[in-house]
């Protein structure tokens, strides 16, 4: 159920009450990196009128300066106050979205897009699509200039009890600090490669969901630097261990409040509506990948060998696919998509992952390339038998599965997917002009 948005004297009172004295008002860009102004409470009532104006021709993909005037619209369901910082005054947080001069959304901001995206969902019937995100993350030493290292602060591996040290009481009071949020906990572990971690919390639907990985991101970023430590979201930050994934849990809900992924009568028990919504997926997988998965690091993640998926294909039984149906039925039938990274906007990759599916639904897709074997022990030739397919393997070619697929492309709207396509050519073609290390160890002599 989403949130109650606050009324302006229930917010008034809360300033007062909690003694608040300054106000944290965030959106998110293009790229998915939060953006923040911070006002003192003296201006609460221009926010509340939504009269906060800001520059957006100095915000990646937004507009160009002559068109600079845009205003922030607080969404008020995202107040909360932040557990840290009360010896300065307590700072309140809220999430905005982006609006024109005459008060309109703006297309450009991707929060916006992504409630657009919903309203089309809502005119196909459906209440909500529910997200449950599995972030993961790095936790670097810093060194004596407080800059981030590539040491790792453990040896640690898969739910291994670390012994007492600053990673474990880091993960530790990021918990706290959610919980004192508002946010439903429900595990925290070491991951597989030494020094990541994983915070789970529980489903939310997609805008909330969305909001929460932003505001998970800036708690745990916090939190750790007040650690001595780094936290970084890329997805490979180093060579031979597992990358981090952001792993979506998916289910659509019926206006009866029903979960339509479930039918009780199939052998997997699975709806129509699960299978359709497969198929959209199977389809339009190597497309969203670009959003997904949107930064040139990304593809170092998405090798053989290291747990992340690889090929194009759905299972009930096993991890090897790009999607997995986890056991849970009734309200807890979901559909698991595991090549996701916490390096994307998740306003974008909510939205292409949605769309992707209601394209299955619209058009009654049929969900091909069910596997139930593990796909990485499989040769070539067995592959390409069952009609499996690569995700891409670089950010170029991603981008040229974006570039013809007006479904993914939709998902975005015009002028997202124009900044979008411009931003990431701009980084390829700077990842391209760059020689490696690597590089130079492996040819510098020889040639």
């Amino acid at each position: 159920m989403a949130k109650r948005e606050l009324t302006k004297e229930e917010v008034r009172q809360m300033v007062k009450d909690e003694d608040i004295r300054f106000l944290r008002v965030m959106f998110t860009d293009l790229l998915g990196t939060i953006k923040s102004v911070d006002l003192p409470v003296s201006q609460l009532e221009k926010l509340l009128d939504n009269k906060i104006m800001f520059d957006g021709s100095s915000i990646d993909g937004f507009v160009r300066i002559e068109e600079s005037d845009m205003y922030l619209y607080p969404d008020m369901s995202t107040w909360l106050v932040f557990p840290w910082g009360a010896e300065h005054g307590k700072v309140a947080r809220v999430i905005c979205s982006v609006h024109n001069t005459d008060g309109t959304p703006f297309s450009g901001d991707p929060r916006n897009n992504l409630k657009r995206v919903l309203k089309d969902m809502q005119k196909l019937g459906f209440k909500d699509f529910n997200i449950g995100p599995e972030p993961e993350f790095f936790l670097f030493k810093l060194d004596e200039n407080g800059n981030p290292t590539t040491k790792v602060n453990d040896q640690e591996n898969y739910f291994d009890m670390e012994p007492a040290d600053r990673g474990e009481d880091c993960r530790r009071d990021i918990v706290l600090a959610l919980e004192k949020m508002g946010f439903d906990v429900e595990a925290a572990h070491h991951e597989v490669a030494p020094g990541q971690h994983e915070v789970d919390f529980k489903y939310a639907n997609a805008l909330e969901a969305a909001d929460n990985i932003q505001t998970f991101k800036l708690v745990v970023k916090t939190i750790a630097k007040n650690y001595g430590l780094h936290a970084t979201f890329m997805p490979k930050p180093l060579s031979g261990i597992n990358g981090s994934g952001m792993h979506l849990n998916m289910s659509l809900f019926s206006q009866d409040g029903k979960n339509a992924f479930y039918d009780e009568n199939d052998k997997d028990q699975l709806s129509q509506t699960a299978y359709h919504f497969l198929g959209g997926l199977m389809k339009h997988a190597r497309s969203f990948t670009a959003i997904c998965d949107p930064i040139v690091n990304s593809y170092k993640r998405l090798v053989p060998g290291y747990e992340a998926p690889v090929y194009v294909a759905w299972s009930t039984s096993n991890r090897s696919p790009l999607v997995r149906i986890p056991n849970d039925r009734g309200m807890g039938t979901r559909l698991e998509l595991r090549s996701a990274d916490p390096s994307a906007n998740p306003y974008l990759a909510i939205a292409s992952v949605l769309e992707a599916g209601l394209d299955g639904l619209r058009n009654d897709l049929p969900p091909v390339h069910n596997i139930d074997e593990n796909i990485y022990q499989m040769s070539l030739a067995e592959r390409q038998e069952k009609g499996i397919v690569n995700l891409p393997d670089t950010l170029h070619n991603a981008l040229k599965d974006l570039a013809t697929d007006d479904v993914i492309k939709g998902s975005m709207g015009e002028h997202l997917y124009k900044s979008f396509m411009e931003a990431k050519t701009r980084e390829y073609d700077s990842y391209r002009q760059h020689v490696s290390d690597w590089e130079r160890h492996q040819y510098m002599e020889q040639y």
